[in-house]
């Protein structure tokens, strides 16, 4: 945008400049600025400015072999999680399978689970003293830790992801492609393999990397399950507290970024070559059925059959909160909830806290740098789109270690307070509220803000009178994403939590090392029931219902 005409606009418009100023120094003092100590740390050794600890990723074995267990934990995950998601994705796509609405309850529900309340259920029923492997079977050889166990457990928790890619895809498929294909004497299945496979291929390939990122970045699971298999990402958190080499495992952090870096501008890619207009003239014409019975009744019984088995996860998790001892004595008991409420009250309150006062404001701020992006034109809109969006691309360690690296001295002293976590949250999860309200925003007519500004209304009003009843439920959704993310979170916020301000994830973290494992499920259940009465709320209260709003897309 020329130069002039921006000056031009801003004295027209110095709300617009005043906001801009604004939201350019929170989001470098907020996201820049801990990113820059991250990487100026990694950059050091003794002081001095050194490449080492890069070079040590490749040179020691113990980092390679790590770098190689993420990369082939990522292939296998991200594989089976996008084979999953498309078939439940093409189920309630494309076909007239029965109990659509249970399966899209099913295919979100993981996500707003805490990242290891499957592996939890995977150790009560696998483990050395698991119901199934120990009581049932008995099978002295077997092991769930290792690669093998956290398949299991990423594929179930991250499937959702490129189900909400894939399912959307699929959507925006004009059947009218396939009806003409069928109708030329096509076979359905060859009409899937000729037209609707090809033109799914490329949300496919989004999934796929999706989920990978989402593999390599992941703290929790691999925390818990991994054993013997080292993955980076828990190397970057042991080597950063543990064995007090910051520089590594601010190394480690920032090696993390380049495949999250790459999947964002890949997705990007895409994005450009997409069109977001809804309203085109013709009929919209929903997705026919694009199997046989016998086909049909395969794919619906893997997916029933996967949603049961999580079922029964989440299950096991209920009954280990009700039992004495899991392993050794499975009597009835209410001790768990009376030893969780004496020791994790406290953290549970300061988790609904942080988590309620985070969600606003991630919602609010993300709104508004939307409305600004889409609907002004000003100098620096694509540079504060960027900054914006980089905390979608950063794995939680590099945000924690960030943040532990910034705000730890004057004149932001912010380390051990609930300040640092809330901020975190904010600017972390601020990306989903921006993405959420660019959409909505393309989808309305510029004429109606126009109107209002012709007769008068400046920026301010337009945006609280205008634009924010119109993107309402898309917010509240958005929002709902943002406070689940915030209950859930524990790879950044375990680097930020403090004797005065805990975080339920990381208590159930701690629970699970010293084997605690039914007072862990007693967590977790309080935390998903936690997620559920927000939800069960905003329907009751502003008639969004989550799941079928877009919450998680």
């Amino acid at each position: 945008m020329p130069i002039k005409s921006s000056i031009a606009s801003y004295k027209k418009d110095p709300f617009v400049f005043c906001s801009v100023i604004l939201l350019l120094i929170l989001l470098s003092i907020f996201i820049l600025y801990p990113i820059s100590m991250t990487l100026k740390l990694s950059l050091t050794k003794g002081g001095e400015w050194s490449l080492a600890s890069y070079a040590a990723i490749f040179e020691k074995a113990y980092l390679q072999k790590a770098l190689v267990n993420s990369v082939v934990l990522g292939c296998f995950t991200a594989t089976f999680a996008t084979i999953i998601g498309f078939i439940f994705a093409f189920l309630l796509t494309r076909t007239q399978i029965a109990g659509k609405t249970f399966l899209q309850f099913m295919s979100t529900l993981p996500i707003i689970s805490p990242p290891f309340m499957l592996t939890l259920s995977v150790i009560l029923l696998f483990g050395k003293n698991g119901f199934v492997s120990n009581h049932l079977f008995h099978f002295e050889s077997f092991s769930i830790y290792g690669l093998q166990g956290l398949v299991l457990v990423q594929t179930c928790s991250m499937f959702p992801l490129a189900y909400l890619t894939l399912s959307g895809i699929l959507q925006g498929i004009d059947s009218a492609t396939e009806d003409a294909a069928l109708d030329l004497g096509a076979s359905r299945f060859r009409t899937f393999l000729d037209v609707t496979l090809p033109l799914a291929i490329p949300g496919i390939i989004s999934a796929w990397l999706l989920v990978f990122v989402g593999s390599l970045a992941d703290f929790a699971n691999p925390m818990i399950l991994a054993g013997k298999f080292d993955v980076l990402s828990v190397q970057a958190y042991l080597q950063f507290t543990g064995m007090g080499n910051l520089e590594l495992g601010a190394a480690l952090s920032n090696f993390l970024l380049v495949p999250c870096l790459a999947v964002y501008a890949l997705q990007k890619f895409y994005l450009k070559k997409k069109s977001f207009v809804t309203v085109t003239g013709k009929p919209l014409r929903k997705g026919g059925d694009l199997t046989t019975k016998p086909m049909r009744y395969f794919l619906g019984l893997l997916a029933y059959s996967i949603s049961a088995f999580i079922l029964i996860l989440y299950f096991t998790v209920l009954a280990g909160c009700f039992t004495k001892a899991w392993g050794i004595d499975y009597s009835f008991s209410l001790e768990n909830f009376r030893y969780v409420f004496d020791v994790g009250w406290k953290t549970i309150m300061d988790t609904i806290f942080v988590s309620a006062i985070a969600t606003p404001i991630a919602g609010g701020l993300g709104l508004f740098i939307a409305f600004l992006i889409v609907r002004k034109r000003f100098m620096g809109r694509r540079v504060l789109d960027v900054i914006a969006m980089i905390p979608f691309s950063l794995p939680g360690t590099a945000v924690g270690i960030g943040y532990v690296l910034a705000f730890n001295r004057e004149p932001l002293l912010l380390t051990g307070t609930a300040t640092i976590i809330i901020l975190s949250f904010v600017f972390r999860n601020m990306p989903v509220g921006i993405e959420s309200a660019k959409a909505s925003l393309m989808q309305i007519d510029k004429s109606i803000e126009e109107a209002a500004t012709n007769l008068g209304a400046n920026t301010a009003k337009v945006f609280r009178e205008i634009t924010l009843p119109l993107i309402k439920p898309a917010s509240f959704a958005a929002m709902a994403y943002v406070f689940v993310h915030c209950m859930t979170a524990v790879s950044a916020v375990i680097f930020l939590v403090s004797a005065r301000w805990n975080h339920m994830t990381v208590l159930i973290l701690a629970q699970t090392e010293i084997l605690r494992f039914s007072a862990a499920a007693v967590l977790c259940l309080i935390l998903i029931s936690v997620v559920l009465s927000v939800f069960w709320l905003l329907k009751k209260l502003i008639g969004i219902d989550t799941f079928k709003k877009g919450a998680f897309s």
